[in-house]
């Protein structure tokens, strides 16, 4: 007799088909997400040692401004007490300075030349006096240029007045001294 089989072996073979293609997916599914996961997480590492690395970078740059500051603020202080300094090296080489201004003023005043006021403004003298020609006048101006004190000699005015005498001349000369700070840049830089 012929053998017939009755069940249903169609619904199981589709059953199982399903079944398996289910695993499948979920296995698919799975895998996808651990890959997803796994490529994240080297990304997220890469991320994480970056942001160290700034976080790294930006405490040395607060450590450096810091030193920075620390530097500007010496090279203020060192800047100060180098201006300190030449004020009293100033000082020191101007302090004989009226001393030679008057024995270099005998050396270099001719005869014929009378002196009435010596005013000093700052690193400049003003010289006032009276001559009796203008050859004594230019002479000294020779001397002048010729000293290693004085500088820059300029006569200002030459006056001859009837009324008092018709010998002298009155005359305003201005020198400068040589080397010698203003006063007023002495008194700034203390």
């Amino acid at each position: 007799m012929a053998y017939i089989n009755l069940l249903p072996w169609r619904e199981e073979v589709k059953k199982a088909q399903k079944q398996e293609y289910v695993s499948i997916l979920a296995l698919v599914g799975l895998m996808a997400f651990a890959l997803v996961f796994i490529v994240s997480q080297f990304y997220q590492a890469g991320i994480d040692g970056q942001v160290s690395r700034n976080q790294f970078l930006k405490d040395e740059i607060k450590v450096l401004d810091i030193k920075i500051a620390e530097i500007n603020t010496l090279n203020q202080k060192k800047t100060a007490l180098q201006q300190r300094i030449s004020v009293i090296e100033q000082l020191q080489r101007s302090r004989n300075v009226g001393t030679q201004v008057l024995n270099e003023i005998s050396k270099i005043v001719p005869g014929g030349i009378y002196l009435i006021k010596l005013e000093k403004q700052g690193s400049s003298i003003l010289l006032i006096g009276k001559s009796e020609s203008n050859n004594h006048l230019s002479n000294m101006i020779r001397e002048i240029e010729a000293s290693e004190l004085f500088v820059n000699a300029v006569l200002e005015s030459i006056v001859s007045n009837d009324a008092k005498s018709k010998l002298l001349s009155e005359f305003k000369m201005r020198v400068r001294i040589e080397g010698l700070k203003d006063e007023a840049a002495i008194q700034g830089a203390k």
